[in-house]
């Protein structure tokens, strides 16, 4: 689908992969709307990024703020582009060092964020989309974003893992489901990717995890996500399916 044929919706536009798109998507001509949570820097970001950039704060878990950043893409022209990158983290086991449960309080959290923030922004935009007239035979195209936790999450990364994983499995059916409406929907699965949550992490972690993949032997930058966006975006025949983007690194249990 040609990139500028409408508006686009990047969500966790103001930091990490989400930033890294929008700034290609607004480099291409494409106006868009950074969705990311009210105390993030959304606002500066989108003055930095210049005109074509604008933000909306919003929880994706909020239906309504959800949807009041959706009807602001579409105000700029047809949305035909959602990347979804929102997402957090949250380290827990199903029974803790101390013998007790772990906590469901944060296991539903973690997963509500990743999993059902993933749906909500989904399908609020898809049912935008679907308004749209075709060009060149498709109306809108949304690119969510996985994890290789999808497959091989560690230890201490239950609720994240579970999260993903779901993500992936709604991939295929979420493009079935659309494809009489002319949307195409695709996962991207990163690896380890210098991004704020693992900047978090403490020095020796990250030189530690920095050297897991086979090759290259680092940290994917988040350009290299926002890349294969805008690739999938793209490339008409990309549809159904989550890409693995993480040097061929296979996450070990701890």
């Amino acid at each position: 689908m040609d990139v500028t044929s409408g508006s686009a919706v990047v969500t966790g536009g103001a930091s990490g992969l989400g930033l890294a798109t929008a700034r290609r998507l607004v480099a291409a001509g494409v106006p868009t709307v950074l969705l990311d949570l009210p105390a993030s820097d959304g606002k500066a970001v989108a003055a930095d990024l210049g005109a074509r950039a604008h933000f909306t704060p919003a929880d994706v878990t909020d239906p309504d703020a959800v949807a009041e950043a959706v009807a602001a893409a579409e105000a700029l022209g047809p949305l035909r582009t959602l990347v979804h990158c929102a997402g957090r983290g949250g380290a827990m086991r199903v029974v803790d060092r101390d013998g007790e449960p772990g906590s469901l309080d944060l296991y539903e959290s973690v997963v509500r964020v990743n999993l059902i923030g993933t749906f909500n922004v989904l399908r609020l935009a898809a049912a935008r989309m679907a308004r749209n007239e075709p060009v060149d035979g498709e109306r809108g195209v949304c690119v969510l974003t996985a994890s290789v936790a999808a497959w091989e999450g560690q230890i201490g990364q239950l609720p994240y893992a579970s999260a993903k994983a779901g993500v992936v499995g709604l991939t295929l059916v979420a493009a079935r489901d659309l494809a009489g409406k002319l949307i195409r929907v695709c996962t991207i699965a990163p690896g380890l990717f210098d991004t704020p949550i693992l900047a978090r992490l403490p020095q020796r972690v990250r030189d530690s995890l920095s050297t897991m993949a086979p090759h290259p032997r680092r940290f994917g930058v988040p350009d290299e996500y926002a890349r294969l966006a805008l690739h999938i975006i793209d490339n008409p025949m990309l549809n159904g399916e989550t890409i693995r983007l993480d040097g061929a690194i296979r996450m070990q249990a701890r």
